[in-house]
């Protein structure tokens, strides 16, 4: 096991938040999508693979402006999320036939973003003002990843706001916790299902865009990715937007802390967290009992 200097532990431990962050915008429409329509979809993996090439297209192809990519990006993976909850929404509760399904998604989605973009990796891209390196405890630390943290602390902060402030987030977490309940006394539960699928689906998107200079954009993302996702929302909970960002980073920084110390063993690490969680608080960290 290597000898780390302190200045080296913060490096790792900010690069897991990152990391953590773009895992945590990734599996907070997943969490809420199956908390509150009880569909686990497999696909959202592919909606953040489509999210990055479409920024990717968009910023390194025709020059867009970052941020403007990544929001059109965003509404890309929206729309294809839209498409796809269409064909879910009749299979409320038939777990089998949902992950069929959205397995199959997965497989078009991505024999799609082959056809349209070729079979081979692209370069990771971020945004102009986010290049180069600032000083963290004598390290050259990329000022990307900083940017990272801090947007998504801020999507966080957004998101949590709308969840636990509004009248539809309000109808989200009586949908999450006794959603036949909340449809009798008169609460549009299908069209805030809706909404919940779309916005997730948004998320993903953006995500794909925002995590392209940390995981690259390839044809793998669509399964790589999501395998972190679920582990995520498992540690975190089902429903909570805290949960997902407390799951994010805590897998993020076991992630990166684990491939210098025990590289042999990161993902048994991770997955080891999970079942730990799981049997002490199967519901996870915050999860919603459901």
């Amino acid at each position: 096991m290597p000898d780390l200097a302190l200045s080296h532990v913060i490096v790792l431990l900010l690069n897991g938040v990152a990391f953590g962050v773009v895992l945590f915008l990734l599996a907070a429409g997943l969490s809420l999508t199956l908390g509150l329509m009880k569909i686990l979809n497999m696909a959202h993996g592919a909606l953040y693979m489509v999210g990055a090439y479409v920024g990717w297209s968009l910023v390194v192809e025709y020059r867009l402006n970052f941020w403007l990519a990544a929001f059109l990006a965003a509404l890309a993976a929206g729309v294809v999320g839209l498409g796809m909850e269409r064909f879910l929404r009749p299979l409320h509760q038939h777990l089998n036939d949902q992950v069929l399904l959205t397995l199959g998604f997965v497989y078009i989605l991505t024999n799609l973003c082959q056809w349209i973009w070729g079979p081979l990796a692209r370069i990771p891209f971020t945004a102009p003002d986010l290049a180069g390196s600032i000083s963290i405890a004598g390290w050259a630390y990329p000022r990307y990843r900083v940017g990272v943290i801090i947007l998504g602390l801020i999507l966080a902060g957004v998101l949590w706001w709308f969840q636990e402030k509004t009248r539809v987030g309000a109808i989200i977490r009586a949908g999450i916790d006794d959603k036949e309940m909340a449809t009798g006394v008169g609460l549009h539960v299908e069209r805030v299902n809706t909404l919940v699928f779309l916005a997730g689906s948004c998320v993903a998107g953006l995500s794909g865009v925002v995590g392209a200079q940390l995981f690259g954009v390839n044809l793998d993302l669509g399964f790589d990715i999501l395998l972190f996702a679920v582990v995520v929302i498992i540690v975190g909970g089902l429903g909570s937007i805290q949960g997902a960002l407390i799951g994010g980073i805590l897998i993020g920084v076991i992630d990166s802390l684990g491939k210098v110390l025990l590289p042999d063993a990161t993902m048994f690490l991770i997955y080891l967290v999970m079942i730990v969680v799981l049997l002490i608080k199967p519901s996870g960290l915050l999860g919603r009992s459901i």
